[in-house]
């Protein structure tokens, strides 16, 4: 693990993407990949290019989530881009006193996504009990925050995170869903709980009736590749593939485009949303 400098942006290579399927009649998830930075873009200056560097913004941390609006539901679509939005601000706005802090306070950024998390499901419910009961709006969330040689990861629902550390794969989050809890508990095995309707019911999920954030903080390292992804991409893909597809990446905007064929190619029952980003020593190409 290098605790050296955290990569610049010519050494990220990240890319998002999201399709409607072949069956569902609208896009219900959302993404979001970017980064978190400090310092000054540059548009035109005279001065020479060798003392440019100094007016260079610097990439503090990436900043990448996957949220899924809950199916059948008509505050769906609407609820994962809130989610997403509200996110987005909310990290923003506290990262750079967190970032200050998180050297005497290791759980700083930890209790920052959990609050903004909980912040989130209590907008939607309110939102909701305004509209109506007619109107409900939940959605997953997965959201990666990609400081250096850590990161940490915000899960809430059924959309994954996966690392892939040389040749092992690890999926990071655990489905909050009621059959994953029952395989928890010895009741069901993995194989009869995937075929049962529990398999896509939630026990947690932003503005839904219970949101239980989990937050997880992993190491990162030269050349690991991160995916996040809506089980609209797990439903088809299985991790065998996955990992296939992150093993062989050319590049990130590549890798998206393939496995959301892949999981066209078996059905594409779901919207499928997936982020793919990974560190490069050097400059990109």
């Amino acid at each position: 693990m290098d605790t050296g400098a955290r990569p610049q942006f010519s050494q990220i290579d990240a890319w998002g993407a999201t399709h409607g399927g072949h069956v569902r009649e609208c896009n219900e998830d959302h993404f979001f990949v970017g980064a978190i930075a400090r310092g000054v873009t540059v548009d035109a200056t005279s001065i020479a290019e060798q003392d440019r560097s100094v007016l260079h913004a610097e990439r503090l941390a990436s900043l990448a989530m996957v949220a899924d609006g809950v199916g059948g539901r008509a505050g769906g679509e609407e609820a994962a881009r809130l989610a997403v939005r509200t996110l987005v601000s909310k990290v923003s706005e506290s990262f750079y006193e967190a970032d200050h802090r998180e050297s005497k306070d290791p759980e700083v950024f930890s209790r920052l996504l959990h609050e903004a998390a909980l912040a989130c499901h209590e907008s939607l419910l309110d939102k909701a009990e305004k509209e109506g009961a007619e109107r409900k709006f939940s959605t997953t969330l997965t959201l990666f925050l990609g400081l250096w040689p850590h990161a940490y990861l915000l899960q809430v629902g059924d959309s994954r995170c996966y690392i892939l550390r040389g040749d092992e794969l690890t999926q990071i989050t655990r489905d909050q869903t009621i059959a994953q809890e029952l395989i928890d508990s010895g009741a069901l095995t993995q194989t009869v709980a995937n075929k049962t309707r529990w398999a896509n019911v939630l026990s947690s999920s932003i503005g839904g009736e219970q949101a239980a954030p989990v937050v997880t903080r992993v190491t990162r390292d030269w050349g690991n590749v991160v995916l996040l992804c809506s089980d609209g991409l797990t439903k088809h893909v299985s991790d065998e593939q996955i990992k296939h597809r992150l093993s062989s990446i050319i590049d990130a905007r590549t890798t998206c485009q393939e496995l959301i064929q892949d999981a066209l190619d078996d059905g594409g029952t779901d919207n499928i949303s997936l982020i793919v980003g990974r560190t490069r020593r050097g400059e990109l190409a």
